[in-house]
Protein backbone atom coordinates (compact mmCIF):
# COMPACT_ATOMS: atom_id res chain seq x y z
CA UNK A 1 0.00 0.00 0.00
CA UNK A 2 1.50 3.80 -1.09
CA UNK A 3 1.89 6.03 1.89
CA UNK A 4 -0.16 9.13 0.87
CA UNK A 5 0.41 12.73 2.86
CA UNK A 6 -3.22 13.52 3.48
CA UNK A 7 -4.90 15.67 6.42
CA UNK A 8 -6.84 13.97 9.16
CA UNK A 9 -10.22 13.81 9.35
CA UNK A 10 -10.16 12.12 12.62
CA UNK A 11 -7.24 14.13 14.77
CA UNK A 12 -7.79 17.76 13.69
CA UNK A 13 -8.51 20.75 15.37
CA UNK A 14 -8.43 23.47 12.42
CA UNK A 15 -8.01 21.94 9.06
CA UNK A 16 -6.07 18.46 9.89
CA UNK A 17 -3.09 19.03 8.42
CA UNK A 18 -0.81 18.68 11.72
CA UNK A 19 -2.95 15.76 12.29
CA UNK A 20 -2.07 14.13 9.10
CA UNK A 21 1.58 15.08 8.98
CA UNK A 22 1.89 13.10 12.41
CA UNK A 23 0.03 10.06 10.53
CA UNK A 24 2.62 10.66 7.60
CA UNK A 25 5.64 10.28 9.44
CA UNK A 26 4.64 8.36 12.45
CA UNK A 27 5.15 11.54 14.76
CA UNK A 28 2.78 12.61 17.90
CA UNK A 29 0.15 14.80 17.14
CA UNK A 30 1.29 17.09 19.81
CA UNK A 31 4.87 17.39 18.68
CA UNK A 32 3.78 18.38 15.30
CA UNK A 33 1.85 20.66 16.49
CA UNK A 34 4.28 22.34 18.96
CA UNK A 35 6.52 22.87 15.83
CA UNK A 36 3.23 24.10 14.01
CA UNK A 37 2.98 26.43 16.90
CA UNK A 38 6.31 27.48 16.97
CA UNK A 39 6.84 28.29 13.96
CA UNK A 40 3.68 30.36 13.66
CA UNK A 41 4.50 32.33 16.56
CA UNK A 42 8.47 33.27 15.80
CA UNK A 43 8.32 32.91 12.20
CA UNK A 44 5.36 34.32 10.28
CA UNK A 45 5.39 31.65 6.98
CA UNK A 46 4.65 29.18 9.56
CA UNK A 47 0.68 30.43 9.11
CA UNK A 48 1.00 31.29 5.23
CA UNK A 49 2.70 27.39 4.97
CA UNK A 50 -0.26 25.99 7.46
CA UNK A 51 -3.05 27.86 5.13
CA UNK A 52 -1.21 26.33 2.00
CA UNK A 53 -0.99 22.86 3.27
CA UNK A 54 -4.71 22.76 4.35
CA UNK A 55 -5.38 23.96 0.64
CA UNK A 56 -3.01 21.54 -1.01
CA UNK A 57 -3.08 18.56 0.95
CA UNK A 58 -6.27 16.28 0.11
CA UNK A 59 -9.04 15.01 2.74
CA UNK A 60 -8.38 11.03 3.89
Amino acid sequence: MEKRLTRSSTDKYIFGVCGGLAEYFGWDVKVVRCIALFLGIFWGSGILAYLVAALVMPQN
